[in-house]
C-alpha cells in the first residue's frame, strides 16, 4: 500500500451494459451517466407533488402492467414494420413477461389470437389472420403517452420529461447533479438511477459495469459540448449521419404530407352532351401538380400561375368528378388563407381551371343539381337493327338530373308514345316497367329516382298494346317483345311491300298474318288462300308455317322476314317438302308438295311423280344429304313419312331405277383407259383444249382432271354385298361396252373407286368381300385393264411416274410404279425406288408430286447421302402424313439432271389451269359484289345451293400427361 490518500482509490459507477436473453439471442441496453451534462432534463413539480403524483401513476403501473392490453400495445409500438407475424408477438410477450401468454392471460382472456380479433378497433389483422399491428391512430397515442418509454421494462414514470422543441426546458436544480440515460438502439430516454436496478432482474439478463476515479474532473469546455475530443473521422461520419437522416426525415415528410392533384385545363375542354370532355388524349389535357397539403389555397393558386405562364385573365379553381357522362364541375376553391387540408383536398383530387364562366364559348353550369346523368334508352328495334337475339336497338342520351320528366318526354318522344322505366328486379320481367303518368311529368330526373345507366322503354302509339294503363305496367316479358317483317308475295313484283308487325314469342301466326293483311291494305278474303313463309338469307321461300302455332313453337326468330304467299298453309299433321328429280339442281327445279305424315313413301313418290308428270314403276325417293347430292334411300316403301323422321321442310330426291333388293349393290361401272399422249411439237393450248372438251363432255371442271387418263361410262352392275372384288371384275366384263376389250383373267384388272370423276382409292385383294371395302350405297367403280397381273399387297403404294422430257416443259407417257413402304416411307427411300427405277445415280434425279386441283408440282427435296448415326434413330417424318399426303394413283415428276438441269416441273397446261382459275375467282368476286350493291332486293335469290344451319359439334378430349 503506497502513502496515496484514501480518496484516491475510490470509484463510481458511469456505464453498465446489460443483454437481456439466451447465448443465442436477446437485447441490448446501454446506461450511461451524463458526465458531462449533454442532456436536457426538466423538473415537472415541486417535491411534495412529485411523491403524490409517483404515488398514483405507481399505481397505475401496476395496473398497467397486468393490463395485457398496454403490453401488446408497448410491443408493437416498437416494432418499424407495420405487422409482425402473430407467433413472433407471442415469443416477443415472452421475452418481456418472463411467462407465456397461455400461462398468465389464457384463462382469463382467451388464446392471443383471439383475444386480438376481439380489439379491431386497436389492433389490425391482415386478410388470413397471420399478421397483426397496431393501428395508426393507437401507435401515434402511445407514442405521446410514453415517449421513448422502455419495452423491455415495465414503463417508467419517472419525475422528469424529455425535453422536445416545443416546450422549452426548465433551469436545472442546482442539486440535480448527474443523471442517467437509457439507450435502446435508437431511442434515448432519460432513467433514474435507482430504477436502473430493476432492468437486470431475473436470471436470463447479463451485465457489465464501468467505473471511474471519483477524484477525475472533467474540463470545464467538456460540458455541453458533445464534439469534445471526438476525433476529426468520427465527426464527418456523424455529420453524414445527420444529414442522410434529415433527409429521410424530408421524404418522409413530404410522403406524408405531399398531395397529387390532377389539373385539368380549360383550353384542352369542350363541353357538350351535358359534360366536359377531352378535345385531345386524357394524357395531353390533364396536368400533375405535388403539393403540400399544409399549404395554402393561395400556395396553390400561385403554383398553377407559374405552371401557366401563358393565362390571361381571371384564373378560378373548381373541384371536378369525372362521372359516366364525362367530367363535371362542382364548388368554387374560395379562401386564399386556408389550408388545402382544411378545405378539403384529398391525394389525387381533379382540379378544374377555368374562367369560371364557360368553357369554349358554351356556359357551364357547375354544383350537384346541374349533375349529368346517362340513361339507356331502348326502343324496339327494326329488322337486324338490334343484330342476333337483339330485340332492342339502345341508344345513351344525358340529360342534367334537374330535367323535368315533361322536357325528358318532349326529348325522347316529340310524336307522341310513352316512356317507361325499369324498377327493381330482373330487367326481363314486365311487371318490373312502369310507365311515367301525366302526374309525374313535373318531377325532375332526380326525385324520379333515374341514375346513371338506369333504362328508359320508349313505345310508339302502335305498341301501347302491350301496356296496361290502368296499373301501369306492361303485359308481357320485355324479351318477348319485337318486330316481325312480313312481305307481299301475293301480287306481281313490283306491288311487293314489307310492313312490319309487333308481336311476342306467343303470338299465333294467325294473328300475324290478318295484322300483315290489313297492314298491306289487302282483301281480307285472301286470309282463306294465304300463308306465311319464312325467308332464307338467300332469298328463298321455306316451308309455310301452321296457322295455329305460336312464334314460339314455328321456331322464329324475332326480327325474321316472313312471305306472305298463295295457297293455303299446312295443317300441324301435313308435312310440307321440296323435291326435285335427279339430284342436279341446274337440270331439275325444286318443285313443292303437302302430303299427311301418315302417307308411305311409296304414296308420298307417287303424288311427286305425278305433280313432275312422270310415270312407271322404275323410280325411288332418296334424302338429299349434307353435300346436297341424292343420299341415303327411303328403301321402306310401306313405313309412313313419320316413322322415318322426315320432317317439314325436307329435300328428297326422286331418282330413277328401282331400289335393289336387300343386301345387293347398284354399281355403276367405267372403264379407265390411257390418253393419246400429245404427239411430238403439238401446240400445248390444242392439249389443254382437248382436255378440256373431255372434261366438259364429263362435267367436270378444270381442277378435276386427270392428265393422261380418260373414263368412258361401260354400265351398271347389281351384285350382293357378300359377292367378292373378283366376283365384281368378272360380272364387269360382261357389260357390253367391255365385252370388246381383251382381258384374259381378272388378275389383269385394276379396280378404284370414282371421286370426283376420277380414280380415288385402289382395292386391293381380289379375294376380298365388297362389304368389307364399306363402299356405301352411291359408290361407282372404274376399271383400269394392265400389261400383266397384278396382286399388290398391304403396304405396297402404286405411283405413276413420268419423266421430264429434256428442254421441254413436258413429260412422256406416265409409267406405273410399285414400291414397298412396310420398312420406310420417306424422302430419301423413294428417291432410290425412283431412281432403280430409270438406272439413275441417285443425286442425279429430282421428284416432285404433282396436285392436279391446283395445277402445281411439290418437290420432295429434302434429303442428305449421308445420314449421321443419330439421325437414323430419330424416326423420318413419312411422306402419306403432310405437306404430301402420298396415296395411291398420285403422279411423281422425275427430272434428269444429266441431261435437265432445269428445276421446274410445272407445263403450260399448268399456266393456262392456273390462269383459268383465277379468272373463275374474279368472275364469282364481282358477281357477289353486284349483288350487294343491288338495291332493290339485297336478299336476291341465288341460284348456289343454300346452307344448312350450323349445328355445334361436342368433342371429348382425355387428359394427356
Amino acid at each position: 500500500k503506497t502513502e496515496m490518500d484514501d480518496s484516491e482509490y475510490m470509484y463510481e459507477l458511469f456505464s453498465v451494459i446489460i443483454h437481456k436473453g439466451g447465448c443465442y439471442g436477446g437485447h441490448y441496453h446501454v446506461y450511461i451517466r451524463d458526465v458531462d451534462q449533454l442532456g436536457n432534463w426538466q423538473l415537472q413539480e415541486e417535491e411534495d407533488g412529485l411523491i403524490e403524483d409517483k404515488a398514483l401513476r405507481d399505481t397505475e403501473n401496476a395496473k398497467e402492467t397486468e393490463n395485457p392490453l398496454a403490453v401488446l400495445k408497448g410491443i408493437l409500438s416498437e416494432e418499424e414494420v407495420k405487422q409482425i407475424p402473430v407467433d413472433q408477438l407471442g415469443q416477443k410477450f415472452l421475452e418481456k413477461k418472463g411467462m407465456s401468454w397461455n400461462k398468465k392471460y389464457r384463462k382469463q382472456y382467451g388464446a392471443l389470437r383471439k383475444y386480438l380479433q376481439n380489439h379491431p378497433q386497436i389492433f389490425q389483422l391482415s386478410a388470413d389472420g397471420n399478421k397483426v399491428g397496431l393501428k395508426e391512430t393507437h401507435k401515434l397515442l402511445f407514442k405521446l403517452d410514453s415517449p421513448g418509454g422502455d419495452l423491455q421494462s415495465p414503463p417508467q414514470r419517472n419525475d422528469v420529461q424529455w425535453n422536445c422543441e416545443k416546450t422549452p426546458p426548465r433551469p436545472r436544480a442546482a442539486s440535480a447533479g448527474c443523471h442517467w440515460f437509457d439507450l435502446n438502439d435508437s431511442k434515448v430516454q432519460p432513467i433514474k438511477e435507482k430504477d436502473i436496478e430493476k432492468q437486470f432482474q431475473g436470471k436470463e439478463s447479463a451485465y457489465m459495469l464501468f467505473y471511474r476515479k471519483a477524484q477525475l474532473k472533467r474540463p470545464p469546455e467538456a460540458r455541453g459540448n458533445p464534439r469534445y475530443q471526438i476525433p476529426d473521422h468520427l465527426l464527418n461520419e456523424m455529420n453524414a449521419a445527420n444529414t442522410e437522416l434529415q433527409k429521410k426525415r424530408a421524404e418522409c415528410d413530404s410522403a406524408n404530407n405531399g398531395i397529387d392533384l390532377h389539373l385539368h385545363l380549360s383550353s384542352c375542354y369542350k363541353f357538350h352532351n351535358g359534360a366536359l370532355h377531352p378535345s385531345l388524349s386524357w394524357k395531353e389535357s390533364v396536368v400533375d401538380l405535388t403539393i403540400d397539403r399544409r399549404k395554402t389555397l393561395g400556395d396553390l393558386r400561385q403554383a398553377v400561375f407559374q405552371m401557366l405562364e401563358s393565362w390571361e385573365g381571371d384564373m378560378v379553381l373548381s373541384v371536378a368528378k369525372p362521372l359516366p357522362a364525362g367530367l363535371h364541375l362542382y364548388q368554387v376553391l374560395d379562401g386564399d388563407e386556408l389550408t388545402l387540408d382544411g378545405i378539403g383536398l384529398a391525394d389525387g383530387a381533379d382540379i378544374f381551371v377555368w374562367n369560371g364562366k364557360e368553357v369554349g364559348g358554351t356556359k357551364v353550369l357547375p354544383g350537384p343539381e346541374h349533375e349529368p346523368v346517362v340513361l339507356n334508352v331502348l326502343r324496339l328495334a327494326e329488322h337486324n337493327e338490334g343484330g342476333k337475339g337483339q330485340h332492342f336497338s339502345e341508344a345513351q342520351h344525358v340529360f342534367s338530373c334537374s330535367t323535368s320528366l315533361g322536357q325528358l318526354h318532349s326529348a325522347l318522344a316529340p310524336a307522341g308514345g310513352i316512356i317507361l322505366r325499369n324498377g327493381s328486379g330482373a330487367e326481363g320481367e314486365g311487371k318490373n316497367w312502369q310507365v311515367f303518368r301525366a302526374e309525374d311529368m313535373k318531377e325532375t330526373v332526380r326525385s324520379a329516382g333515374l341514375r346513371d345507366g338506369c333504362s328508359l322503354l320508349i313505345l310508339d302509339s302502335h305498341d301501347q298494346s302491350f301496356v296496361n294503363v290502368a296499373s301501369g305496367n306492361l303485359t308481357a316479358f320485355t324479351y318477348d317483345i319485337s318486330w316481325l317483317q312480313v312481305k307481299n308475295f301475293c301480287g306481281v313484283e313490283e306491288e311487293e311491300k314489307l310492313v312490319k308487325i309487333t308481336a311476342t314469342i306467343e303470338t299465333v301466326m294467325a294473328d300475324i298474318k290478318m295484322k300483315a293483311i290489313r297492314e298491306l291494305q289487302l282483301e281480307e278474303e285472301l286470309a282463306n288462300e294465304s300463308c306465311l313463309r319464312p325467308v332464307s338469307g338467300s332469298g328463298k321461300l321455306l316451308s309455310p308455317v301452321p296457322e295455329d302455332y305460336t312464334v314460339k313453337e314455328a321456331e322464329l326468330k324475332m326480327g325474321s322476314l316472313l312471305g306472305l304467299c298463295r295457297g293455303k298453309a299446312p295443317t300441324s299433321t301435313q308435312l310440307f317438302l321440296y323435291f326435285m328429280v335427279g339430284s342436279d339442281q341446274n337440270c331439275s327445279p325444286e318443285m313443292e308438295i303437302v302430303v299427311e305424315e301418315t302417307a308411305s313413301v311409296r304414296e308420298c313418290l307417287n303424288l311427286m311423280l305425278e305433280k313432275s308428270g312422270l310415270s312407271g314403276d322404275s323410280w325411288h325417293l332418296r334424302r338429299l344429304d349434307w353435300c346436297y347430292e341424292a343420299g341415303e334411300a327411303l328403301s321402306q316403301e310401306n313405313a309412313t313419312l313419320k316413322e322415318l323422321n322426315v320432317c317439314r321442310g325436307d329435300t328428297l330426291v326422286v331418282t330413277e331405277g328401282k331400289l335393289p333388293e336387300k343386301g345387293f349393290l347398284k354399281i355403276p361401272i367405267w372403264w379407265l383407259k390411257p390418253s393419246s399422249h400429245k404427239k411430238h411439237g403439238e401446240n400445248a393450248q390444242d392439249q389443254v383444249n382437248g382436255v378440256t372438251w373431255k372434261m366438259d363432255a364429263l362435267q367436270v371442271s378444270a381442277a378435276a382432271t386427270h392428265p393422261g387418263l380418260d373414263l368412258c361410262y361401260a354400265g351398271r352392275i347389281e351384285i350382293a354385298g357378300e359377292a367378292s372384288l373378283e366376283d365384281l371384275k368378272m360380272q364387269a366384263l360382261t357389260l357390253p361396252w367391255c365385252q370388246e376389250q381383251v382381258v384374259p383373267l381378272p388378275s389383269f384388272l385394276r379396280a378404284w373407286t370414282v371421286d370426283s370423276k376420277r380414280p380415288g382409292k385402289l382395292l386391293r385383294d381380289n379375294k376380298q368381300r365388297l362389304s368389307d371395302y364399306r363402299l356405301g350405297a352411291r359408290v361407282e367403280i372404274c376399271i383400269e385393264p394392265l400389261q400383266e397381273e397384278e396382286n399388290l399387297g398391304p403396304h405396297e403404294l402404286l405411283l405413276r411416274v413420268q419423266m421430264g422430257i429434256p428442254g421441254e416443259r413436258d413429260y412422256s407417257d406416265s409409267r406405273d410404279l410399285v414400291w414397298d413402304i412396310s420398312k420406310e416411307c420417306t424422302t430419301w427411300a423413294l428417291r432410290q425406288r425412283v431412281a432403280s427405277h430409270y438406272c439413275l445415280p441417285v443425286d442425279k434425279i429430282e421428284i416432285a408430286k404433282y396436285f392436279p386441283e391446283r395445277f402445281e408440282w411439290l418437290p420432295i427435296s429434302s434429303w442428305t447421302q449421308q445420314i449421321s448415326k443419330r439421325k437414323r434413330r430419330k424416326k423420318q417424318e413419312s411422306l402419306q402424313s403432310a405437306p404430301y399426303h402420298l396415296k395411291d394413283g398420285d403422279i411423281i415428276g422425275v427430272k434428269n439432271l444429266l441431261l435437265d438441269d432445269t428445276k421446274d416441273f410445272s407445263t403450260m397446261r399448268d399456266d393456262i389451269g392456273k390462269e383459268k382459275q383465277k379468272q373463275l375467282a374474279l368472275e364469282k368476286k364481282k358477281s357477289r359484289q353486284e349483288r350487294a350493291q343491288d338495291p332493290f332486293f339485297p336478299e336476291e335469290k341465288l341460284l348456289t345451293k343454300a346452307r344448312k344451319p350450323e349445328v355445334a359439334l361436342s368433342i371429348n378430349v382425355g387428359v394427356f400427361r
